[in-house]
């Protein structure tokens, strides 16, 4: 399903274009949906991107991000944008399930629209007309510069492109430090450098500018609601809807928080659970062979990446813990090995 030749075609023209990432979304599916937004601009063509739900203010500096529109509260709008879509293209998710149900239904209802999918998780739905998929790829974002390049659209990518696609790789791969990172990310990585990124400006975007609530919200976290059981080489941060309330807990605030416990050199495995609007989310993040997509796909409705996953829990953030808590034994081997 990589027909070049017909994509290339597609954009001869000019087509209305919605772009969409996943609920939630991270600094990966918005910058490569903001950078994807940014190439065909440039190419003439009517773009809108659009999320499930709100996008993390801390991206908020990143070109285009003023102009997302979000389904949750612009669902009449966004209606009929994907009415009305000739072209849509889905970043950073390999199954339309991963944009909510509702909003799902009213994706697949549009049955004349080209379908774009580019992403890096592990087993890709057979929904999209053309699928770029690699699931060796560090992230999102690194596919979408692959396939501006395939596309001879290298020379279109600016600095504010660049300053998307390099963000969506830094998020993704844990400034470069995940099993995910490759010398092709890092070559895309200096090619981006070359069209004007700042690494140091960027990081510095991203990782210094917490406000007071969000460090007060970390420490909270760590000091108050991560529980460590060395038996089993696990760490488990649980946050509930008053605690975050409590902070003023605004969009990204927990954003890498579930990687603090893996610095400890003997967890293998993290987890963070997190209760807003009645809902319990889950992250899970491990190292080395411990496969968390598993686990998150086979007890929490979820998945992702072998050590990078995320799920959804039907019972309360208490009861989550003691969910996992039973499920240790099972793991043990694996998390002991």
């Amino acid at each position: 399903m990589q027909n070049w030749k017909e994509v290339e075609s597609l954009f001869e023209a000019k087509k209305e274009v919605v772009i969409l990432s996943h609920r939630s979304p991270d600094g990966d599916s918005i910058g490569s949906s903001l950078g994807v937004a940014e190439f065909l601009e440039q190419k003439s063509q009517n773009v809108q991107v659009i999320t499930p739900d709100p996008a993390p203010t801390f991206l908020n500096w990143l070109k285009g991000f003023d102009r997302i529109i979000n389904f949750e509260k612009h669902t009449e709008e966004v209606k009929e944008k994907i009415k009305n879509a000739e072209v849509i293209v889905c970043l950073d998710f390999n199954t339309l399930s991963r944009i909510g149900s509702e909003f799902e239904a009213v994706v697949r209802n549009n049955k004349e629209a080209y379908f774009i999918n580019i992403d890096h998780h592990q087993n890709p739905e057979d929904f999209a007309n053309f699928q770029l998929s690699d699931t060796t790829a560090s992230s999102t974002a690194q596919l979408v510069f692959d396939f501006i390049d395939q596309l001879g659209g290298k020379s279109l990518v600016n600095k504010s492109l660049a300053e998307c696609l390099y963000t969506g790789i830094l998020t993704d791969t844990g400034s470069f430090r995940f099993s995910s990172t490759s010398a092709k990310t890092h070559e895309t990585v200096a090619e981006l450098m070359k069209a004007g990124v700042q690494p140091s400006e960027i990081h510095q975007r991203i990782y210094d500018s917490y406000s007071v609530d969000r460090l007060k919200l970390i420490g909270f976290a760590l000091n108050e609601r991560l529980n460590i059981y060395k038996k089993y080489n696990t760490g488990i941060i649980y946050l509930s809807e008053k605690d975050l309330n409590q902070f003023h807990f605004q969009k990204g605030d927990t954003e890498g928080l579930v990687n603090y416990p893996l610095s400890v050199g003997t967890i293998k495995m993290s987890i963070l659970i997190t209760e807003k609007d009645g809902k319990v989310k889950m992250s899970f993040r491990s190292k080395g062979d411990f496969h968390v997509n598993e686990l998150a796909k086979k007890y929490f409705n979820g998945g992702g990446h072998f050590n990078a996953a995320g799920g959804i829990s039907d019972v309360s953030v208490l009861e989550t813990v003691k969910k996992i808590e039973g499920l240790f034994e099972e793991y043990e081997e694996q998390l002991l090995a």
